[in-house]
């Protein structure tokens, strides 16, 4: 996202007049989740700046700072002292306006064993090969490379066990007091191997902002048709 990123945060970029995150930060409130942690790094000081304790927003935001950018999964293992037994997860760059966070959908997790439920969504132009498969029965797995089973892509939105993250899938301690830097897929595509997976597929306006190109395009489209 450079140079826009050079002097603010990627999640603070302005999208239709608010700071990207904020179109998630705010779904979370009207959805009736209070509690919110969020991991800082890359000009992280300006995110509790902006946002402070999250009262303004009707949230309780806890931050969970990194001196260097953790990945997905070095970031999670820094912040679970912070977080429950079972969390949210959702990217801080990315757009869903129709995403819901429902409680429905948190009790459905909190009965089974999956380790972790998905929200996959149509691939986009940058990702055309797609992440992961979603089986009729709601399992997701991880095809080898030549396997023609269709993919989707992970929306990066999802439900998460705390005990994805300790052993035997993750071996970095709570907290992660080194800064183990660890991304977020081999603990995925282990626990698929076990079918501890679950997916449903989301077809609201989705997009991955990760270029000012991406930026610039949904600043001028107009929110109801907005990819």
């Amino acid at each position: 996202m450079r140079p826009l990123t050079d002097t603010c945060p990627k999640p603070l970029l302005e999208l239709r007049g608010k700071p990207l995150m904020q179109w998630t930060l705010d779904a979370l409130a009207r959805d009736g989740v209070a509690r919110v942690v969020v991991n800082t790094a890359w000009l992280g000081e300006q995110i509790p700046a902006r946002f402070g304790d999250g009262a303004a927003l009707g949230l309780d935001i806890a931050y969970s700072p990194e001196d260097e950018a953790l990945e997905t999964a070095g970031g999670i293992a820094r912040a679970l002292p912070l977080l429950g037994e079972i969390f949210w997860l959702a990217a801080g760059d990315v757009y869903a306006p129709d995403f819901v966070f429902d409680a429905a959908a948190v009790a459905r997790f909190a009965a089974g064993d999956a380790l972790a439920h998905l929200w996959l969504v149509p691939n986009p132009p940058q990702h055309p090969g797609g992440d992961f498969h979603l089986r009729a029965d709601g399992i997701a797995t991880s095809p080898a490379a030549e396997d023609p089973a269709p993919r989707l892509t992970y929306s990066t939105i999802g439900l998460y066990r705390a005990a994805l993250f300790a052993a035997p899938w993750c071996d970095i301690p709570p907290g992660n007091p080194q800064g183990v830097a660890a991304p977020l897929a081999p603990l995925l595509r282990a626990a698929m191997a076990q079918g501890r997976v679950t997916a449903q597929r989301h077809d609201g306006r989705w997009a991955d902002v990760g270029t000012p190109e991406r930026l610039q395009q949904l600043n001028r489209t107009p929110s109801e048709s907005a990819p």
